[in-house]
Order: C-alpha cells, then structure tokens, then sequence
C-alpha cells in the first residue's frame, strides 16, 4: 500500500517560496510608489488682489491771521503857527459851499431894518445872485486853510468833524448873525465861528438889482492828517 501526504504537509514545504514571492512584490510596490508621479495639472491663476487703500480726510488747517491794531494818531505833526505867518497848519480843512444846501429854521433877533417892501422878506435864502467872496471859492478856501488853527486840546484828543456855519451876508457885504448849525467840541466850534466872523469884503447878493441879505451856509472840516 501507498503512503501519501496531506494537502497541508505539502504547502509546509513551498512556505520559503511563497515568502520570497511577497517579498519581491512588497518591494516592487514600494519601488513603483517611488517612481509614481501625478500628472501636472497646470498653473493655477489666482485672482488678482485689488488694494483698496484707507481714504485720508484732508483738513485744511486755516491761520487765524493776526489783526494788528490801528496805530495811535501822532500828534506831533501838527504845528500851532501864529495866523500872521504863511507857514500853513498841517491840517486839512475842507471847506465846500452850496447855497441850495437845506439848513435848519433860524430865527434872526429883532433889529431895525429900513423896508422899502413890505412883501420882501426880511433875508433870501437864494438870490438872483448870490454873495460871493473875494476871488470866488479857490480864495475861500485858501483863506480857510490860512486862517484856521486846530484847537490844541481837540488835536491832542483825536477829535475831529465838520462844523455847519450859518452867517447872513448884508447889503454891505458885511457879515452877521453868525450861528453853529453842528457843532464838534474841542474848540473847534469855536474856531470856526472865529474864521467866519473874520471874512470881509463879500460882495452882496442881488435881487431885482438891489442888494439884499442873503443867508449862507458854510461847512468847515476838521480832520487830523495820518
């Protein structure tokens, strides 16, 4: 009789094979995972980045400028000169005569005058032809400027103005019934009823080719000169 092995005994002697088998194969695996290279894809395009900058706030910054204070008149420029002397004053007076000019109602005090017409009134305000002064206006002015002193204490206080004269110019050409309309203090009312008074040699209004009395009035400006 036979003897023969088991299925099992037989594969006990093929065991070195099989593992020398699974060794190659682990390590060809191995050795093909090395050598495996994914496929290139292509490059990516990124979007590009916008970069939004911050938005700055620009401020102007505004310099409050420095105002400077007016300089304090000097004084010192004007000169007190005798009225003799043709050395002029260093003051501007503005002298401007206009016989149309309205004027406040004055009241002449009571005086003897001889009326040839009773209709005729006691003075004109505007006459046929009005009083004129010596050499017309460029010689009133002149006169003005010549003769008229600023007061000390109205210069040294900064004080200036205009002074409304009114004066009544008589048949004679003589002057009369001197009165401030506006005055401006410091003396300078004074000074310019002073200067009125001191005109003379008017030549008379006329009317009808008769001399008349005629009302004027007369604005004096006291001014300091920078």
């Amino acid at each position: 009789m036979e003897t023969r092995k088991s299925n099992k005994a037989d594969l006990e002697s093929k065991r070195p094979v099989f593992f020398q088998l699974g060794l190659i194969l682990a390590i060809s695996a191995t050795l093909a995972a090395f050598e495996w290279k994914t496929p290139d894809s292509g490059s990516i395009s990124l979007p590009a980045v916008t970069t939004i900058e911050p938005e700055t706030d620009i401020i102007d910054i505004v310099v409050e400028k420095k105002q400077e204070l007016p300089k304090p008149l000097n004084p010192a420029i004007f000169k007190e000169v005798e009225n003799n002397k043709d050395e002029l004053p260093e003051i501007e007076i503005m002298v401007e005569t206009d016989p149309f000019e309205k004027i406040e109602p004055y009241i002449l005090p009571e005086k003897s005058v001889e009326e040839t017409d009773p209709n005729e009134p006691d003075f004109f305000l505007i006459a046929e032809k009005m009083p004129e002064y010596p050499g017309g206006e460029v010689a009133l002015r002149k006169y003005l400027a010549g003769n008229t002193v600023y007061p000390k204490i109205a210069r040294e206080s900064g004080i200036s103005g205009v002074v409304y004269v009114t004066f009544i110019i008589e048949p004679d050409g003589s002057i009369s019934n001197i009165r401030a309309l506006r005055e401006v203090p410091g003396g300078c009312t004074e000074e310019a009823i002073r200067v009125v008074r001191e005109m003379t040699g008017w030549t008379p209004g006329m009317q009808r080719g008769k001399a008349v009395r005629v009302c004027m009035n007369l604005p004096v400006y006291f001014k300091l000169l920078d």
